[in-house]
């Protein structure tokens, strides 16, 4: 068995350096060590579009069933349960077919009023001489979204945004969820639990309301309603990926489009381009840096093999900028030609994001009302910080203020 040495590279998704910018040491991974093994975490990453992308679709081989981040899977055991991301087929596929009637086309577009009446009263709140693009609107809106289609009382619909952030959160160097992550965690489930429960005696039109009334195929083809545990799995995904998916995206395109103001200009000149610009945007610095799978047969890449029950790192934000899949990667470019490659911002396979058609739809609708609102606007990047999370990437605080 060949091992994989970095004498080096350092990979270090838990440090400061990978929360504040991966993208120099995903250049140098793609070059010197396509995968790299970590002798201080033990695990493998993968970092070229092709390994990355071919991963994402070989189940059988890389397994999320035993958790989707390093401090799950390394304890190498099946999850009994968890949400639908952490599932293999069947299993996955029985779930996944369900939301999916959730997830329809007509379903999204039918919401698309109350993403603009959301965007449009979270600008209207902020004082366009200086506010937080993050704290005061990209990280309020989405999540506002989601938890009214679940039907949250109002009261508690940010409630659900300071969990999932306590969740995620991790100082460097931190692997496993801290103490609050884990109260987060667990006020969280119980709040949706108790949701659940109630809502089981008032049904309405909310997405708990359609699952409570939604059967499943259990193993040997009988048809069982969803229990309370499954339809509370479902809405802690949903409210996390709600808060998070498209937070990160917008603060990244306040960012991005400052940097790069012809790009914002193109915009101003032609809002056709407002469905490229978050395609874009997702390619270039996407919300949810990698996923992470349990290798489930010894598999050999570029010479190295990586030994069966290893997690592995599938490095999304290094593959969308793979000078093998994209022309001029690190380029911010709106036109771009999008055939060039699979854009893994939404993941790729059959764990590609489920809510993606929504996320798309709420950032594009926050674009648009940005060019009304702020045509132009500067950063004040002295205040800018980036977030300290599993997983995720993007900005806790962009300081703007609207210029005349």
């Amino acid at each position: 068995m060949t091992t994989a040495t970095s004498p080096t590279v350092e990979f270090d998704p838990f440090s400061e350096d990978f929360f504040a910018n991966p993208y120099d040491i995903y250049r140098r991974m793609r070059q010197e060590t396509p995968v790299y093994y970590s002798d201080r975490y033990d695990f493998y990453a993968l970092s070229r579009h092709q390994d990355v992308a071919a991963a994402f679709k070989d189940y059988e081989t890389f397994s999320s069933a035993y958790g989707v981040d390093l401090a799950q899977v390394r304890k190498d055991v099946v999850t009994e349960h968890g949400s639908i991301i952490a599932m293999d087929p069947p299993a996955h596929r029985r779930m996944r077919s369900l939301l999916n009637k959730v997830f329809t086309p007509r379903a999204i577009e039918a919401r698309r009023e109350l993403v603009t009446s959301s965007v449009e009263r979270h600008l209207a709140a902020v004082d366009p001489r200086g506010f937080d693009f993050v704290q005061d609107f990209s990280a309020r809106f989405p999540v506002d979204v989601m938890t009214i289609m679940q039907g949250v009382p109002e009261p508690d619909r940010q409630q659900v945004r300071v969990w999932i952030d306590d969740l995620l959160h991790r100082d460097p160097g931190q692997v496993d969820m801290s103490e609050s992550g884990l109260k987060a965690g667990v006020d969280m489930a119980v709040y949706y639990y108790r949701l659940v429960k109630r809502r089981r005696g008032e049904l309405g039109d909310d997405l708990l309301s359609t699952l409570i009334a939604a059967e499943i195929e259990r193993d040997g083809g009988a048809m069982e309603p969803l229990t309370d545990l499954e339809i509370t799995e479902f809405a802690m995904l949903l409210g996390g990926a709600g808060a998070e998916t498209v937070t990160k995206l917008l603060g990244n395109a306040a960012v991005v489009f400052a940097q790069n103001p012809d790009q914002w200009q193109k915009l101003l000149d032609d809002r056709s381009k407002i469905p490229l610009a978050v395609e874009e945007l997702l390619r270039l610095e996407a919300p949810a840096q990698y996923n992470v799978r349990r290798a489930l047969r010894d598999v050999t890449l570029h010479g190295v093999t990586i030994p069966a029950g290893k997690p592995v790192f599938l490095l999304g934000g290094s593959a969308n900028r793979d000078p093998q899949a994209w022309i001029d990667p690190d380029r911010f470019d709106i036109t771009r030609d999008r055939t060039q490659a699979q854009n893994l911002g939404f993941g790729y396979g059959i764990h590609s994001c489920l809510g993606a058609a929504l996320a798309r739809m709420e950032s594009v609708v926050a674009l648009e009302r940005m060019l009304d609102f702020m045509p132009q606007y500067e950063v004040d990047w002295t205040g800018c910080k980036r977030v300290n999370m599993q997983n995720v990437a993007g900005w806790s605080h962009v300081p703007v203020r609207v210029l005349p």
